[in-house]
């Protein structure tokens, strides 16, 4: 199994998530979120090296994507080109976000939010009750986009980003299965712009909020 453990798991990249909130008038991509694949990595790479100090290398996600049971891995294109990605891990009722990066000549799109949007629809349909993850306790604008769907903090892991001799604010949310939450994440689908907005799927007999995507969602994840 592939270890996870090189200083920015659950990291959204403060580069990303500088202008999120941003609400002028904005030029926005049609936007296509998709399981990540081999072919992905020169895109997905681009995007790490400029925005993470420590980046992971491309054997680490290649083994990432073999662990195909408890691993989800997606892209967004626009155009055809990676402009981000992000990860989990999902460990019986438990999800972890290992990472959240955005091209950053593609700020104030919402792409993080989309991603972060379907990873966590893919972590319910992995069967995961809670999803955490860790973000540098600087790192407000990150914080901000995980309040939204309903993080709280739960603790601090000291020095968690040694390059950065920083410390990680280890973030939380319960309950992700419930009816209450399925409409937190539609509330914010439909805020999206039209261009970035998943496409809503049929109900879930289990209250949870779907969205389609190409390899489709199956009770134990992508396929």
């Amino acid at each position: 199994m592939s270890s996870c453990s090189h200083g920015h798991a659950g990291e959204v990249s403060e580069i990303a998530l500088r202008k999120e909130d941003d609400s002028a008038e904005l030029w926005y991509p049609r936007l296509e979120v998709t399981r990540m694949r081999r072919r992905h990595l020169r895109g997905v790479m681009a995007i790490e090296r400029q925005v993470y100090p420590r980046p992971w290398s491309p054997n680490l996600f290649a083994a990432e994507l073999t662990e195909t049971t408890n691993r989800c891995y997606m892209v967004a294109r626009a155009d055809r080109v990676v402009v981000g990605y992000g990860g989990l891990i999902c460990y019986g009722e438990e999800a972890h976000v290992t990472n959240v990066a955005v091209e950053p000549r593609q700020q104030r799109h919402k792409i993080a939010t989309r991603l972060m949007h379907d990873l966590i629809v893919n972590a319910i349909e992995m069967g995961a009750e809670a999803v955490s993850l860790e973000v540098r306790v600087t790192n407000w604008g990150a914080q901000r986009l995980y309040g939204r769907f309903g993080f709280r903090p739960v603790g601090v892991r000291k020095n968690y980003y040694q390059e950065l001799q920083e410390d990680a604010l280890i973030m939380w949310v319960d309950e992700v299965r419930t009816p209450a939450y399925a409409e937190r994440l539609a509330r914010i689908a439909r805020g999206l712009p039209e261009g970035a907005r998943p496409r809503p799927a049929a109900p879930n007999p289990i209250g949870t909020h779907r969205v389609e995507t190409r390899w489709g969602l199956k009770g134990r994840g992508p396929v």
